[in-house]
């Protein structure tokens, strides 16, 4: 099975006895076409023989449904971990201990500020029922979650709120950027601006050793120092963000059968089929389901997202984009790494010295600094100051940051003028290669080795690790032996001879 189905949130219902200001599917009244409980059951099973490992139940507000402990039972006996995420109005002793019973591993409860914040946008006195059913959750033995959908209303309160929830014995805190999608599309005067992000990445940071887990939504990061460690502490294994799980190894379902990527993309583009006329099974492993996200492509996307040197990101949160710009190929500019880069462009911006331009550029790129270097670099073209140098170190910059495409095109434009330029044969063959173009790739590479200007033996080196790759060991070896007769052969020896040591144990 390629898409190996781990996750899924699954909205029982639209009814909810709340209109928060935030929402972002306008849940309101019950919605015809609601799951029959047969139907639901049986859904169930499909998870079940999809060998998903957890589900939230969510809304709408959940526990409107009569019937959602038998669904959580029918899960839990079916060995998938089921959560619940609630508004918690409703959530007594007798509703907590239901939730046992049927085996609810965590109850999240929703609580968007102190408590005047949080019941201007939800409800008056929903916030000491939520303070009290956390600890009621915590008095029966499920483990006490709090969501929290930070806007500008309440992202100056949560180092009161840490305290209040530290006090009611929660366990993980997720923080999660409220979006201009339902209710809260009219609310523009609590939208965020993009340098908030960097004000909630701080605060989680700051509370690293303490007991509490802070977890960071998908429309919250993505590369930086300070996000690696957050994601530590609640998963060693997978400290950093690997793109959209969206139909990749996540799933939602709506109230009605439809199922989508995620719950928040329920726009019909995004919907790849209902469960009355397709079993959810038959959806999951379908080659025609969830294509905007299994073949979504770096090169797809716009902007700085578009040269990217996390090319795993693919711009973070899909509905992020989507709700903020209107599309899913946009640039997120909610990236805590666009962010601190256009700092960066804003210096080089100023910048118009030819030799100051170059010596930043060589120096940015020796720090593997390549996102920078390639910002120097096109600015230093952009001004006329445009050496064969340059461009040769422009190409391998945009191939270290996974723009092949881009590479290719410099590399042509070199070797248009320079034809007998060894590394920018070198650096059109990788390219070539990294794009599935194999034989074009190897003939570029070889032709690099018997032309006259750059031949060294990091020139024969890239192609005996194609080779290796390609499982030619005994055509590796020959290329190694052909190295030996460059110069500079003594300082590639070791990497040679790692390699090829390496790729035979394996």
């Amino acid at each position: 099975m390629k898409y190996k189905l781990i996750t899924g949130v699954w909205e029982l219902t639209m009814e909810c006895n709340m209109r928060c200001k935030h929402c972002g599917s306008s849940c309101a009244e019950k919605q015809e076409g609601e799951l029959t409980t047969f139907e639901a059951l049986k859904l169930c099973d499909e998870l079940k023989a999809l060998e998903i490992q957890s589900v939230s139940l969510s809304g709408g507000e959940p526990t409107l449904r009569g019937d959602w402990p038998d669904i959580a039972k029918r899960l839990t006996d079916s060995g998938i971990q089921a959560n619940m995420i609630t508004n918690a109005w409703l959530l007594d002793e007798p509703l907590i201990l239901e939730a046992k019973k049927a085996g609810i591993s965590t109850i999240a409860v929703s609580i968007d500020g102190v408590e005047a914040t949080h019941d201007l946008i939800r409800r008056e006195t929903s916030f000491v029922r939520c303070i009290g059913a956390l600890k009621l959750i915590k008095t029966h033995g499920i483990l006490p979650s709090v969501i929290t959908t930070i806007n500008s209303l309440n992202i100056n309160e949560l180092e009161e709120m840490y305290l209040i929830f530290k006090d009611a014995g929660v366990d993980t805190w997720q923080l999660q950027l409220a979006l201009p999608m339902g209710n809260f599309k009219h609310q523009t005067t609590f939208y965020l601006e993009p340098y908030h992000i960097n004000q909630i990445i701080d605060f989680a940071h700051t509370k690293l050793p303490e007991p509490m887990k802070i977890i960071l939504g998908d429309n919250i990061g993505y590369y930086s120092k300070k996000i690696h460690d957050i994601y530590q502490k609640i998963n060693p294994d997978g400290a950093y963000w690997q793109g959209c799980s969206a139909g990749r190894y996540s799933i939602g379902i709506l109230h009605n059968g439809d199922v989508t990527g995620c719950t928040s993309m329920r726009d019909r583009q995004f919907i790849e089929g209902n469960i009355r006329k397709r079993s959810l099974v038959d959806i999951w492993n379908s080659e025609d389901t969830f294509l905007w996200n299994r073949q979504f492509k770096k090169t797809s996307l716009k902007g700085l997202c578009a040269k990217c040197q996390y090319s795993l990101c693919h711009g973070g949160c899909s509905n992020a984009r989507l709700c903020i710009n209107g599309d899913i190929y946009s640039e997120n500019r909610y990236c805590v790494y666009h962010i601190e880069f256009m700092r960066v462009a804003d210096k080089v911006a100023g910048i118009n010295e030819y030799d100051k331009l170059r010596k930043n550029a060589y120096l940015l790129s020796s720090k593997r600094q390549f996102q920078s270097a390639e910002l120097v670099l096109s600015k230093l073209i952009q001004l006329g100051y445009e050496s064969i140098e340059d461009k040769e170190l422009l190409a391998y910059v945009h191939f270290e940051l996974g723009n092949y495409e881009i590479c290719e095109q410099i590399n042509k434009e070199v070797l248009a003028v320079d034809p007998e330029n060894a590394y920018a044969s070198k650096g059109l063959g990788l390219a070539l290669y990294k794009t599935g173009r194999i034989e074009d790739g190897l003939h570029h590479l070889y032709r690099a080795l018997d032309m006259k200007k750059g031949v060294n033996a990091e020139v024969f080196f890239d192609l005996f690790s194609v080779l290796l790759d390609l499982k030619r060991e005994e055509d590796a070896k020959k290329v190694r032996d052909m190295a030996r007769s460059c110069s500079n052969y003594s300082m590639w020896q070791e990497r040679f001879d790692a390699a090829l040591s390496g790729n035979l144990a394996s």
